[in-house]
């Protein structure tokens, strides 16, 4: 019989970030520090461009950028997380319309995998608590280069910049867990 372990390793908090102006960008990542610490690492900005999933709500000129916090969080956090980020949207919708402009998306990295938080269940999420299910949507093989997609991968995610951003932060998080 396997014994449960009595202190699972601190993960990697994330965010994907979609906005609907350029301009959102700072103003909700300010937000981001003063909710969960200072900001570590940031992608580039891509256009959004594989889905027109969003577009009624935030319009047609949506970008993403990704970034993480400085610290370290308990991976029971992620359901938590999700409702919090769930009340900053709301912050951000726009007052005539109450569209949102701002699409939070947290997750969490571990040397293995990445991790996305979800309201939808479908058949490969798993529940978590409160609402919220995780997803493994990037597994990590050192021999094929990385972080490698799953067949429910989101595109964005599969995106050869996306990977790179997440093998940078994996190498940021190995260093932060050495230190500890």
């Amino acid at each position: 019989m396997g014994e449960t372990k009595k202190e699972l390793p601190d993960v990697k908090l994330f965010f994907g970030l979609l906005v609907a102006g350029e301009e959102l960008f700072e103003i909700v990542e300010k937000r981001l520090v003063i909710d969960f610490g200072a900001i570590d690492l940031r992608s580039a900005i891509f256009p959004f461009t594989h889905t027109t999933y969003y577009s009624g709500e935030m319009g047609e000129k949506i970008l993403r950028r990704y970034v993480s916090c400085t610290g370290l969080m308990h991976m029971d956090e992620l359901p938590e997380v999700k409702l919090h980020t769930n009340r900053v949207e709301k912050l951000f919708c726009d007052p005539d319309t109450q569209k949102r402009r701002v699409n939070i998306d947290p997750g969490y990295l571990t040397l293995s995998k990445v991790v996305l938080a979800t309201t939808k269940d479908y058949d490969h999420r798993l529940y978590l608590s409160k609402g919220i299910f995780g997803e493994v949507t990037l597994t990590y093989k050192k021999k094929h280069g990385g972080f490698q997609p799953l067949p429910w991968t989101y595109p964005d995610y599969q995106e050869p910049h996306t990977l790179e951003f997440f093998n940078t932060l994996r190498e940021t998080y190995k260093a932060q867990i050495r230190q500890t």
